[in-house]
């Protein structure tokens, strides 16, 4: 087969689905050296940068191509499918919802098989889980946007079996042409070694909670606030709330709430940080808490997982299926049953430690080389239907 994948959705910004994007090109270029890719980018830089990080630069079976305009671009619509033609490429894959619409017909009639990665449909489900982003202003068109992907789309990969369900029930997309694979861990998130902490031995230890994410209203910051305050009332230590996540000043609500609450002094706003400062964040944590209300996925908890830190999550959409029972999961909407939770972590000790090793074993289930497998037989399979 000759693959195609869109790699313009791996940014200079760390993303989800930039890390999904870029760990997928990696590992398919360890596993695989029969077929043969075709890697898009915008970025010369960038290109430059993820070629040495994957190893792709050094694999004969890869090259990279280089085209001047961008996913959302209506020159991507025009000239996209041309590019596609003249690779001759048998499978196109777009790891996020947005295709160049001209190179793949509803009936399928082209020779490219288009294969697209819907994370999850929280903008679809959810409008106001979002309210001020663009997906919400620009709704109407983004659902119809949504339903000619799954209408054009020979197969669509998701990333568990809750964001698969959602996907079958809201687009114009038969069963079949859906399938779950999950994603992996990169091997650098792993525990560190035990080492002697001075503060902890005197007794003044500050606990560390930690939460990564954006501040989009679905992955209920503002909950956590308030769940955080109680906790600060019921907790005799000292406590820190360390959140990590780019800014964005279009929901100020949290750090305004963390002021009234008066625990604003409490909470450290990390900011965007670098691959190897999460790494140092999970393993200096004393727990992970994540109360989305939605999750098509939920990386992190798995990451938090393999640094062997107890994670709380919440009971909703893909976190109990991802997390099994290696988590303690919580009502999100119910910040006493959060707070109960996370003083639990606190206090008994060997809860702690029991979430900390299940969560190892829970990890180590999610590998990227397995993610690159069975996309390898995604692609397999999009084809041949494709051609018959």
């Amino acid at each position: 087969m000759k693959i195609g994948i869109d790699a313009r959705w791996i940014f200079r910004e760390t993303s989800g689905i930039g890390v999904y994007t870029r760990e997928l090109i990696r590992h398919l270029a360890q596993i695989d050296r029969k077929n043969e890719y075709v890697i898009f980018f915008r970025d010369r830089d960038l290109m430059a940068a993820v070629q040495e990080e994957t190893g792709i630069a050094q694999s004969a079976n890869f090259k990279t191509m280089l085209v001047d305009y961008g996913i959302f671009s209506p020159r991507n619509q025009l000239f996209m499918p041309r590019l596609i033609k003249a690779q001759d490429l048998d499978v196109f894959h777009s790891t996020n919802y947005m295709i160049p619409f001209l190179a793949f017909p509803r009936d399928f009639s082209g020779k490219t098989a288009c294969v697209t990665t819907i994370h999850d449909l929280i903008p679809l489900m959810f409008p106001d889980a979002a309210p001020r982003s663009r997906k919400k202003r620009l709704f109407p068109l983004f659902r119809g946007l949504m339903r000619e992907t799954a209408l054009r789309s020979r197969l669509i990969i998701t990333v568990s079996e809750s964001s698969r369900h959602d996907i079958i029930g809201h687009l114009p997309c038969p069963a079949e042409r859906v399938i779950a694979i999950p994603e992996g861990v990169h091997s650098r998130f792993r525990p560190k070694e035990a080492d002697f902490s001075p503060e902890e031995h005197s007794g003044q230890k500050t606990e560390k909670i930690l939460w990564v994410g954006r501040q989009d209203p679905y992955k209920n910051l503002l909950g956590l606030m308030e769940a955080f305050a109680l906790l600060r009332k019921k907790y005799g230590g000292g406590l820190e709330l360390r959140l990590a996540g780019p800014a964005d000043p279009r929901y100020p609500e949290p750090a305004l709430r963390a002021q009234e609450l008066g625990i604003a002094d409490s909470v450290k706003w990390l900011g965007h940080i670098a691959d190897a400062s999460l790494v140092t964040e999970y393993r200096n944590a004393d727990m992970f808490v994540m109360p989305s209300l939605y999750e098509g996925f939920g990386l992190p908890a798995l990451e938090a997982f393999a640094c062997g830190t107890p994670v709380i999550c919440g009971d909703r959409a893909s976190l109990p299926e991802i997390c099994g029972e290696a988590a303690l999961l919580v009502n999100p909407e119910n910040a006493a049953e959060l707070c109960d939770a996370m003083l639990r972590v606190l206090t008994d000790k060997k809860l702690a430690a029991d979430l900390a090793r299940r969560g190892l074993k829970q990890a180590a289930k999610y590998t990227w080389n397995e993610t690159a497998r069975l996309t390898i037989l995604a692609y397999e399979k999009a084809m041949i239907t494709q051609l018959n």
